[in-house]
């Protein structure tokens, strides 16, 4: 459970830029959702997913995503897409690598990591409780949703 130390950049509820650790959260269920990059069609369209349903994922948890992305990558996606929720950076990978969803890849005979699209429940005391690997966008919410109704029957 190391990755609850790690401390990244990120912007908050009201846009400012501050420091986070998944160990601040604690007391509450998290959602922390890992996305490859900020402004890739497919990630605006998974944001737009936890936009449309930020009311009902809230009332179970808070919302936290997370890429590689730089704070002001993530100040400016915010911006352009209406996000109501904590955006951290994760520049160096320390947590995706803690939580093992980075691939080495090479490019061009360059290495370069890639991120695994995942999302993560986290519980009140820290602990995954939940977690989907590899997520494919359609639907990818309603799954979550479904399972934060199954924990709440």
């Amino acid at each position: 459970m190391s990755y609850l130390n790690i401390k990244l950049p990120g912007i908050d509820l009201e846009s400012e830029e501050r420091e986070f650790s998944i160990r601040d959260f604690q007391g509450k269920k998290i959602i922390l959702y890992y996305y490859p990059k900020d402004i890739l069609f497919g990630c605006s369209k998974e944001i737009c997913n936890y936009y449309d349903n930020i009311n009902r994922l809230t009332s179970f948890s808070t919302v936290v995503g997370v890429s590689p992305d730089n704070v002001e990558s993530h100040k400016r996606f915010k911006e352009t897409q209406s996000i109501n929720f904590i955006l951290l950076s994760d520049i160096e990978h320390k947590l995706a690598k803690e939580l093992q969803i980075c691939v080495d890849k090479y490019e061009n005979d360059k290495p370069l990591i890639e991120i695994v699209r995942s999302t993560f429940v986290i519980n009140e005391n820290g602990n995954i409780e939940k977690e989907w690997r590899g997520v494919q966008i359609q639907g990818h919410v309603d799954e979550v949703l479904e399972y934060l109704n199954s924990c709440n029957k």
